[in-house]
């Protein structure tokens, strides 16, 4: 009688947990099916991506100087570390300069300097060529699909890099990093712009994921330098490959690749080419390149200026980003607070971003100590930070009113830009320190950024832009209004038929065009004022 009863017991505490099982995954089903919490998780998905990918971006950097002396024959450990690092330091040197030195290829010796510069370049080379494609691709399937063959990439990248033994495995490491990148980033991008669709909500989301993408900068080199001084050289990577796997798994969780099929009956995308024709998106897209260069030309050649001009240690040159990162936040919520109050000055605040990126890079060569060039670098960051917030929306809001409401190629117009400064920063930045030196580079790029801060005057009536009733709105969002919207609709439908109805006379037809001033030249337009 003891033993049934016990069995009851047991049956009846399965059922409960059972049933408290069922319950929670109902719950889970209810809140992933709920449209807001849904664009929230996707959010989080597309941050993470965005946070591995920086990170896997730096985290190379205090580590790629002893995977190379290793390849070398160098042995690895803590002697070719602070021999790459350039240290001389003795006791804990060694380790300090590779859990913090930011900067390997400006301390490197001979051909080492040029192998870690391309292999810090090719990441961006690849996204720089395989953009336009992405960009037309994620256009045609839509943003997850992209996003997830991204994160595969990106794994795939991450644990190549944590087995590699040559130079040749690291640089097809970092090459389908670029890879990955080029449709993880862009979807990823595209995809808050598309869920976010109205603002400021749109500006506070984008603003959300460059915050990501500052912190997985800042994080990536103590983080690999860490994990590399007491775990090994593979630790690092494999951490992140796991990450980037969970990442996958739970966007597939969230959008399965059979939820895909409604893309097919969303607009076509206007061809990058087309976007890249034009001139506002052309603006926005040079600002974001001229706003980039000094930070990546900075990153491989102020290590070894400081250490030349104010001897500077292994922690100061290290440490030299990590107060930038605080300003960079901060940038991004003031555009964002900014923006939600006054949207019309988008152009200005990315034209004032500008004029502080400008005035910090000249300021860079007259510093004397670390405590100095922190200020000028904290400056270039928050400038950044407000060019970016604000003219990232930017791009979104010229595609919805100018072209078609698909993201997919804007953003891969956006991550042209970015790669256009990072894959020139490590492979001429140095070039131009040898033969012009150090202040010329710097006051050349403040130069740059100030002038081109007055062409952002152009996008001063973007604001007052609003989308014509193209063929898309006509046939796709609403229904004909008037006759001359009806008539459209039919020609295109028609296909040579007759277009006016019987006992309609054309006087009637040229009535309403002279009423709808303008109106016959509407697909030709890209956009009136309101």
């Amino acid at each position: 009688m003891a033993g049934a009863g016990d069995a009851g017991r047991a049956r009846a505490a399965v059922a409960r947990l059972s049933d408290a099982v069922g319950e929670r995954r109902r719950r889970l089903g209810s809140a992933m099916q709920d449209a807001r919490r849904q664009r929230r998780l996707l959010l989080v998905i597309v941050c993470v991506a965005l946070l591995l990918d920086n990170m896997l971006y730096m985290v190379i950097v205090p580590i790629i100087p002893d995977y190379i002396a290793a390849m070398r024959g160098g042995g690895g450990g803590a002697a070719p570390a602070a021999a790459a690092a350039g240290g001389n330091e003795s006791g804990g040197g060694g380790n300090r300069s590779r859990l913090f030195a930011r900067y390997p290829a400006a301390a490197a010796a001979g051909n080492e300097d040029v192998q870690i510069g391309v292999l810090f370049a090719s990441k961006a080379i690849l996204q720089l060529l395989v953009n336009p494609l992405s960009g037309t691709f994620i256009d045609r399937v839509g943003y997850d699909v992209p996003l997830l063959i991204g994160l595969a990439v990106m794994f795939l990248s991450t644990a190549t890099f944590a087995f590699a033994e040559n130079y040749a495995t690291l640089f097809a490491a970092r090459s389908l990093q670029g890879l990955g990148s080029a449709f993880a980033d862009t979807a990823g991008i595209a995809m808050i712009a598309d869920r976010y669709a109205e603002e400021p909500a749109r500006s506070r989301a984008l603003g959300t994921a460059l915050a990501f993408i500052s912190f997985g900068s800042l994080a990536a080199p103590p983080f690999g330098g860490v994990l590399y001084e007491f775990a090994g050289k593979r630790v690092p990577f494999l951490v992140l490959a796991c990450v980037c796997l969970l990442d996958g798994l739970l966007l597939l969780v969230l959008v399965p690749p059979c939820a895909s099929g409604a893309r097919a009956n969303m607009p076509v995308g206007t061809p990058i080419h087309r976007l890249m024709a034009d001139p506002y998106i052309a603006v926005v897209a040079g600002a974001l390149t001229t706003c980039n260069i000094p930070l990546a030309f900075l990153e491989p050649t102020i290590a070894n200026w400081m250490k030349e001009s104010m001897g500077a240690t292994e922690w100061e040159m290290g440490l030299t980003w990590l107060p930038a990162f605080f300003p960079h936040v901060l940038g991004v919520y003031i555009t964002v607070r900014l923006a939600a109050k006054y949207p019309h000055l988008q152009w200005f605040y990315g034209a004032l971003g500008m004029a502080i990126i400008g005035a910090s890079s000249c300021v860079v060569p007259a510093c004397r100590n670390f405590g100095q060039v922190v200020v000028p670098l904290c400056g270039i960051c928050f400038g950044i930070a407000l060019v970016d917030t604000a003219l990232l929306p930017t791009l979104a809001f010229l595609v919805d009113v100018r072209h078609v409401s698909v993201y997919g190629s804007i953003y891969a117009i956006a991550d042209i830009s970015y790669s256009v400064a990072y894959a020139l920063g490590p492979i001429v930045a140095g070039q131009i320190v040898h033969t012009m030196g150090f202040v010329q580079l710097n006051l050349g790029m403040g130069l740059a950024n100030v002038l081109y801060a007055p062409v952002l005057l152009f996008l001063k009536n973007v604001c007052q832009m609003k989308p014509s009733h193209s063929e898309r709105n006509i046939l796709l969002e609403e229904a004909p209004k008037g006759l001359y919207d009806t008539i459209k609709m039919e020609e295109r439908k028609g296909k040579g038929k007759s277009l006016y109805p019987a006992g309609e006379t054309e006087n009637n037809v040229d009535s309403y065009h002279r009423d709808l001033t303008g109106a016959s030249e509407e697909d030709c337009s890209d956009y009136e004022y309101s």
